[in-house]
């Protein structure tokens, strides 16, 4: 990156699963540590002492029986395929630009694998627009090669996105050292490049999807330009053979010197042919653009394979843009878009912010001013990723089922009551959300919708829809490719907190008949006062849980929406869950609940998953009066749990581990107790 306009601040990384060993196998270590996301150097340290939580680690060294960490970092959930439905607007365009983001999560050192105890997190949704995320960061002083931690891996992947690593090569003036260079592209006595091999068998074994190459150290040469060309190319075709995927960003030219192009050109042209792709560096003008795309084409690639850097580190969606010159709105796009820090949208905000707060600024930065991508508002200068670019939806096989949970919250609920009061943030959690969000139609006053944690059914968030409703509004909720059977139902949990409305189930069995158009809804009643007949209503907390059979329906469900029609204004509306099914299916109890280690209240957990799908693991306490309270959730098959302290007159503590299917049934508990 531009060195002028960097903040080299984060990291974060991940690590693989491990056969499960019995618990008889699993002897409880001396001490509990915490685990975090990984980092390395390619092969030699740093000279001195690492600073105070920062463990230097070589990447040449690194082997998966020795990475204690490992249980706690693996992805669990494999890359989804997804399905381009007619866009939103007449403006957005499929199989023409793309969109790359380089993401700082957290810290390089001490980023937790498995979410903390704060709110306060970069929860990205908007992975509609997006087609690569990159996990960025890096320090010289810490680690340059950051694997993506598995909670951010596995959002991603339930919404198809691949996630990179990087591999950063800092400039000498942030303390890069050429060393680090020609550890990377070293040779082994065969000619080959161990660390392509070491960097493919990493992404391999943690579940994610290739690496980023980043190589910006000044004062190398043309035999360390062929060293690094050569590395580019053995990576990338052991990356491949391993479905894994490598960007390479426009900086170390063909002769080992680092200079920023702006453009695909004669010095990055091998580089660009040795990759997937490539993200230009920000020096970029119209005419650099046109002719890089037109330079792709003729090398027999896609111009969509360049990232032009848009850099919203410091302005997000003030930022000034010269929008035609990537993605213009009269003629073909030019190439694709690789935004360079959009957790702008949360990082610009008050120290005082809340979850909705982010969420308003990451929607009017992906969005756009509108706020509803079907109606873009042509005089916003910031023309957001929904008005050029058609979404991506990865809703394709029952079972379905969402309890639009965002990833964070402050609190954690349980069929609407609330488990635990502590703030919480693990993006693993996170369902697959709403891609469009959010298109309201309706012929009167708009209501506003937003994801809302005040209250929730299940995890941190609900759909609230606030607002006088004058006139019917539907609110679209998800494009689908869902098989319609005889037993198929749709499940609606919804609560109403202010005012009376009538709630209509709308979906469509074929696709709107041009960009833009209302998709053809058949409406089906939900709520208690005008129900249809056969379905079932159950009634939990205050929440409606109504069954909804869609008889007389064949085919493809291709859209599922809400119509909400008032008979008492204003009116507070909450949407806690959806689901699409066909049958109910029950997980399996997962086996061998074990502490492997412990120091005080910190613990280390892992067990054996089950046989069958998972969706994710929950953790409770029970407490010695009977109740039961929730200490966390992941999708992997370790835990760590921090800081536990003992009931009045408790002996010992008791945790219960239950399997969370798609439809959110739970499994059996499996137990094991801590003895103070």
């Amino acid at each position: 990156m531009n060195p002028t306009r960097r903040t080299v601040l984060l990291a974060g990384a991940a690590a693989a699963l491990v056969p499960p060993l019995p618990a008889s196998a699993a002897p409880k270590a001396a001490t509990a540590t915490p685990p975090y996301a990984s980092y390395w150097y390619p092969d030699s340290l740093p000279s001195g002492t690492p600073g105070t939580g920062i463990t230097w680690r070589s990447l040449k060294a690194w082997r998966a029986a020795d990475d204690t960490d490992l249980a706690f970092n693996t992805a669990s959930v494999p890359l989804a395929p997804r399905f381009t439905p007619t866009p939103a607007n007449a403006t957005a365009r499929s199989g023409q630009a793309r969109i790359q983001s380089l993401v700082s999560f957290g810290p390089t050192s001490g980023n937790p694998s498995q979410g903390s105890a704060t709110a306060d997190y970069y929860t990205l949704t908007h992975w509609a627009y997006m087609d690569e995320l990159v996990f960025w960061g890096g320090s010289s002083g810490e680690g340059l090669i950051l694997a993506p931690n598995a909670p951010i891996v596995d959002a991603a992947h339930r919404h198809g996105v691949p996630v990179l690593g990087t591999i950063f090569l800092p400039p000498t003036a942030y303390g890069g050292q050429l060393q680090w260079t020609r550890d990377l592209v070293q040779k082994d006595s065969s000619g080959h490049y161990p660390l392509a091999a070491q960097l493919v068998a990493v992404a391999a074994a943690y579940g994610f999807d290739g690496w980023f190459v980043n190589a910006e150290t000044g004062g190398g040469n043309a035999a360390l330009g062929a060293d690094m060309l050569g590395f580019v190319t053995e990576l990338k075709s052991l990356a491949a053979a391993r479905g894994q995927r490598v960007t390479w960003y426009d900086a170390m030219t063909v002769n080992g010197t680092v200079s920023w192009q702006g453009a695909l050109d004669s010095q990055n042209q091998a580089f660009f042919q040795a990759a997937d792709d490539m993200f230009v560096d920000f020096r970029w003008s119209a005419g650099t653009l046109a002719s890089s795309g037109q330079r792709a084409q003729q090398l027999g690639r896609s111009r969509y394979e360049l990232w032009a850097g848009v850099d919203v580190e410091s302005n997000g969606s003030n930022t000034s843009v010269s929008w035609d010159a990537i993605v213009p709105s009269t003629k073909a796009h030019v190439t694709s878009i690789g935004f360079y820090r959009p957790e702008w949208t949360r990082n610009h905000l008050p120290a005082s912010r809340t979850p909705a707060d982010f969420h308003a600024a990451d929607d009017r930065f992906w969005t756009g001013r509108s706020l509803d991508p079907s109606q873009p508002d042509a005089s916003d200068p910031w023309r957001a990723p929904a008005v050029s670019v058609a979404d991506r939806s990865t809703v394709s096989a029952v079972p379905f089922a969402s309890v639009f949970n965002t990833g964070h919250g402050l609190r954690w609920y349980e069929d609407g009551a609330v488990t635990s009061d502590t703030p919480w943030n693990h993006l693993g959690l996170q369902d697959r959300l709403p891609s469009r969000r959010w298109v309201v139609r309706t012929e009167g006053e708009r209501p506003a919708v937003s994801f809302d944690f005040a209250e929730a059914w299940r995890g941190g968030s609900s759909v609230l829809v606030d607002g006088e409703l004058d006139e019917p509004a539907t609110v679209e909720l998800y494009a689908t490719r869902l098989p319609i059977t005889v037993d198929t139902v749709v499940e609606l949990t919804h609560r109403i907190d202010a005012g009376a409305v009538n709630v209509e189930l709308a979906v469509a069995t074929a696709e709107p008949s041009a960009p833009g158009v209302t998709p053809p809804y058949s409406y089906l009643p939900v709520n208690s006062v005008n129900r249809r007949q056969g379905a079932a209503v159950k009634s939990v907390n205050g929440w409606q849980t109504v069954t909804v059979p869609l008889t007389g329906l064949s085919g493809t469900l291709h859209a599922i929406a809400v119509r909400l029609t008032a008979t008492d204004g204003p009116v507070r509306w909450r949407l806690g869950g959806l689901a699409v099914r066909d049958t109910v299916d029950t997980p399996a109890a997962p086996s061998g609940l074990r502490i492997t280690a412990a120091s005080g209240g910190d613990l280390r957990l892992a067990w054996n998953p089950p046989p069958g799908a998972v969706r994710h693991y929950t953790l409770h306490r029970l407490l010695p009066d009977g109740t039961r309270r929730f200490l966390g959730a992941t999708g992997q098959h370790a835990y760590f749990i921090s800081g536990l302290q003992p009931e009045q007159g408790e002996q010992a503590a008791r945790l219960e581990l239950r399997a969370v299917g798609e439809l959110y049934t739970t499994s059996a508990p499996v137990t094991v107790t801590h003895t103070w």
